[in-house]
């Protein structure tokens, strides 16, 4: 049984798998020409890059990084859906709802 304290392969492609779930369900409601909007883009662009950090890190064997990098990546997604400019569509599994 794994420990709550290990970080394993298996963990890290757990939580890339939420996050990969939590991006494709978040839309946006905000207008993308807004100034929100415009912010909003940049917190997804910077959930993509570390969602894409994490998978770099994990394939160099480097868990502890894909670990942190892949949370980084699910709170820029978290941050969005509670500042109300992306619908969460109600799901408190995968989100922190407002």
């Amino acid at each position: 049984m794994e420990s709550l304290t290990e970080i394993s392969l298996e963990r890290v492609e757990h939580y890339l798998d939420v996050t990969r779930r939590a991006r494709a369900k978040a839309t946006p409601l905000v207008d993308p020409s807004s100034i929100e909007g415009q912010h909003l883009a940049t917190m997804l662009r910077m959930a993509d890059d570390y969602a894409s950090d994490a998978k770099h890190f994990m394939t160099k064997g480097d868990l502890l990084r894909a670990f942190g990098a892949i949370n980084y990546a699910h709170a820029w997604i978290d941050a969005g859906v509670k500042l109300r400019w992306l619908d969460g569509h109600g799901d408190d599994v995968l989100f922190t709802l407002p």
